[in-house]
């Protein structure tokens, strides 16, 4: 959280004896203090003030129902404010609930009664952690952009932009293939803005968005006269593009008639406009991109094989954002503060609930969806945090993030793997997995597959 210069740090303190909070209220002159004697009022003041720092009594007295207070404060503070300190004050042979607190999120403890000194530096310690995560975490979001528009830490993305800086100086036709709303458009921009073209014009025509009829004189402009309303010499968007970057997308919807000329062009670089009868020799450098298979389509006789082996001199798959490691949660907090910033709206993050929405939801429309239903909850949420329902997300699935349950599922899958590798041969997929087969049989038995349908060989080692 920024604050404005001069304003003091703001230190929530959760205390229902009014003679503490006097003492409390004096002894942090240097903080704006605020109080609060119950849970409610503890969160009501988490909303309003945003506090990085607080000191929270685990003895709150229990509400109507016999529940104890203290533990679920705890609970919503970090729900609301994951990255917000708790120091949790105690009576002197309470250690074993202040461990359980720290157990549960809590930064650090204090035994009452109080000793101004000792909690002085606990208190300045967790300000400073708090600033140096928040610090992080700006820096964070700024290094994860290795190429410019790009956002991501997934290990298969961070490949894919090192094969791009190797593209980019090249004159080679690149062709991207993904779903849509994967950020192709983005990666076609990043790679003309390595290139020693970057200072000249990058020129995009969507190949499914322009009438049949209209793409040649699109493509490749037209000369006065040479249809009815054609009043003027007009450019096309591969002269448009000339010395610069020319980028086709959804190459894959350009009418087969076109592709004839298409090919013509990027095999001579020279163009007519339509209505025309001179070569104009154009310098340009061509990325393609699509949605669709290019390859089934060569042999449905739906695109020309010639073409297709034109521009795919070199082809980048760019892999779904259901598929991107750790990417949901970046890209979502990206579009936050980019939405938050442009509308003026007064949104800081997301709640937890909020935040596991985005991690189960599986994104059918990829970057382009997100940034859609990101920018929708920063207009239309309540209050600072984002939440699954601000999100429409009421219904996406739970994460899940049991280390045992991952572990499980990975080697029950890396079994029917091997399995399948060795045409069911036992020795050879224990092999395969690294292990004997005695443990083969114990990891059979363990995940209860069923021996005869998995295991038809019983092979001698």
């Amino acid at each position: 959280m920024i604050k404005p210069l001069n304003q003091k740090p703001i230190l929530l303190i959760i205390e229902d004896d009014r003679g503490l909070q006097n003492q409390l209220r004096w002894h942090f002159d240097q903080y704006e203090t605020i109080f609060a004697e119950n849970r409610q009022d503890a969160i009501a003041a988490l909303r309003l003030h945003e506090a990085a720092v607080i000191i929270q009594d685990l003895g709150l007295p229990p509400d109507e129902d016999g529940v104890d207070e203290g533990f679920k404060c705890i609970q919503d503070i970090l729900r609301i404010s994951p990255s917000s300190k708790v120091i949790v004050m105690t009576g002197k042979t309470d250690h074993e609930n202040a461990i359980r607190a720290v157990g549960m999120g809590a930064y650090d403890f204090y035994h009452k009664p109080v000793d101004g000194n000792t909690l002085d530096l606990i208190v300045q310690r967790a300000f400073h952690i708090f600033d140096l995560e928040a610090d992080n975490r700006r820096l964070t979001l700024t290094n994860q952009a290795p190429l410019e528009g790009l956002i991501t830490n997934d290990p298969q993305m961070l490949k894919i932009c090192r094969q791009l800086e190797k593209i980019s100086p090249t004159t080679v036709t690149c062709t991207l293939l993904g779903e849509s709303g994967t950020g192709k458009e983005v990666m076609a921009r990043a790679i003309h803005q390595l290139s020693p073209r970057k200072n000249k014009r990058f020129v995009a025509i969507n190949c499914a968005a322009v009438p049949e009829n209209l793409i040649e004189s699109e493509l490749f402009g037209y000369e006065k006269g040479a249809f009815t309303g054609a009043n003027k010499m007009t450019l096309g968007k591969v002269e448009t593009a000339n010395e610069g970057t020319l980028f086709l997308d959804e190459i894959g919807d350009m009418p087969l008639n076109l592709q004839a000329k298409l090919l013509r062009f990027l095999q001579e670089r020279v163009i007519e406009r339509v209505g025309g009868r001179s070569e104009i020799p154009v310098d340009v450098r061509v990325i393609c991109a699509t949605n669709k298979d290019l390859q089934k389509m060569v042999n449905e006789g739906s695109f020309r094989e010639d073409l297709f082996y034109r521009i795919c001199e070199m082809t980048v798959e760019i892999p779904p954002l259901r598929e991107r490691q750790g990417d949901k949660a970046l890209l979502a907090r990206h579009f936050q503060l980019k939405f938050a910033k442009e509308h003026g709206q007064n949104v800081t993050g997301f709640t937890q609930d909020g935040i596991e929405a985005i991690e189960g939801y599986n994104w059918p429309g990829n970057i382009r969806e997100m940034e859609n239903k990101i920018k929708r909850a920063v207009i239309m949420a309540d209050g600072k945090y984002i939440t699954r329902e601000d999100l429409g997300l009421a219904e996406a699935g739970e994460l899940s993030l049991n280390l045992r349950h991952v572990r499980q599922e990975a080697e029950k899958n890396a079994i029917l793997r091997a399995l399948s590798i060795t045409d069911n041969n036992i020795s050879a997929a224990a092999k395969l997995l690294g292990i004997t087969r005695p443990t083969f049989y114990d990891l059979i038995k363990k995940y209860e597959m069923p021996i005869s349908t998995h295991l038809p060989h019983t092979d001698e080692d």
